[in-house]
């Protein structure tokens, strides 16, 4: 039997109006996602970065606990510096390459820097940036993909006589080696690959010997429906495991999908409660409802309301109250008709076209 290390708390966040979150430990596994679009024009646009923000404040009422951002460039992290103090949602500034942008990001209320040592250079160029966290407080992510493997272990893993998943564990293990000589423990280690089992596998195997935090994903997951199967089979198989502090479900799609996938995968592992739960049939030709375009319309605010309930949106009256009898609030077809029913209780039957109109004033007298 497999035994894994309970892993320490790292903090991230609490300057300025930046949340304090912790990050393993007895702290709640928490959600991320990454911004989409650059943000290298912004340092300047007030009114782009107001929209930014209140784009942040959809995710964060969604379940999103910390965002990340792509800086590749110096106006993107002077941006970056500038969003982080109108927002209390904790920002990671992703760094490759240009230590120097990690020590531009840190001028400003960051609440994490993600690096890859392997990468950013010369060890004095790692120091620098650790010197500089330690001295702000602020956390470090060291990020490691398949793609970013020691020559070494990348030559092992062609001859057949490692693992591509122990070669990312093993990497991982050199890279944490470098901040614990250097006595910095506000760490937290990703290891991913876009295969399940890599991931699975490599994650297992730092755990057993680590109780660094650690930030699970497949990378590169791809769409929607195929980059929620692979992250639902990895992190389900990890955090039953009690592997992973922090989840990202990477997805070629909007961050919100990001986000939703993530709180629903927690919720069916038993890594987080409450909220508002959606069920819906999946519609059929008895339908006297459409589920789907009334499900796209509620989903994003359905979610984003701070009550633990569950909702039911049904095609006909043999899903609606019966099926459906469960739920605190509920909508299904009728004919020509559309029906309100709470615990299988009907309430009112209403005009479709006023479905809309009657389900808010039901949901928010709840």
């Amino acid at each position: 039997m497999n035994v894994y290390k309970e892993p320490r708390t790292v903090y991230i966040g609490g300057l300025g109006r930046t949340k304090r979150i912790g990050i393993g430990g007895d702290q709640p596994v928490t959600i991320q996602t990454m911004w989409k679009e650059s943000i290298t024009t912004l340092v300047d646009d007030a009114e782009a970065r107001s929209q930014l923000i209140n784009s942040i404040g959809k995710l964060q009422r969604l379940g999103c606990n910390i965002l990340r951002f792509a800086v590749p460039d110096k106006p993107s992290a002077q941006a970056l510096v500038k969003i982080a103090a109108e927002t209390d949602m904790p920002l990671v500034a992703d760094i490759h390459f240009d230590y120097r942008l990690a020590l531009e990001c840190l001028k400003g209320n960051i609440a994490a820097i993600r690096i890859n040592p392997g990468n950013i250079g010369k060890r004095d160029r790692v120091e620098k940036v650790v010197n500089a966290c330690r001295e702000k407080g602020t956390a470090i992510r060291i990020g490691v993909n398949t793609g970013s493997l020691p020559e070494d272990l990348e030559k092992m893993v062609e001859k057949g006589s490692l693992t591509r998943a122990l070669a990312l564990s093993e990497t991982a293990a050199r890279e944490t080696a470098v901040f614990e000589e250097l006595k910095f423990d506000q760490v937290v280690v990703s290891m991913k690959s876009s295969s399940v089992k890599e991931t699975i596998d490599a994650n297992e195997a730092f755990a057993q010997k680590y109780d660094i935090p650690l930030h699970i994903g497949v990378t590169e997951a791809g769409p929607l429906i195929g980059g929620i199967i692979k992250s639902t089979l990895a992190f389900s198989t990890l955090l039953n495991e009690n592997i992973g502090s922090t989840i990202r479900v990477s997805l070629s799609s909007a961050p919100e999908n990001e986000v939703i996938a993530g709180r629903e995968i927690l919720k069916e592992c038993g890594k987080r409660n409450g909220g508002v739960t959606i069920v819906s049939c999946p519609r059929c030709g008895r339908q006297g409802f459409d589920v789907h375009a009334f499900v796209d319309r509620w989903q994003n605010e359905l979610l984003s309301l701070d009550k633990n309930i569950t909702v039911a949106v049904m095609g006909c009256i043999v899903n609606g109250p019966g099926e459906g009898k469960h739920a605190d609030l509920g909508i299904a077809g009728a004919g020509d008709k559309a029906i309100i029913f709470r615990r299988g209780e009907i309430m009112r039957t209403i005009d479709a076209k006023d479905a809309d109109k009657i389900f808010r004033e039901e949901l928010y007298s709840l």
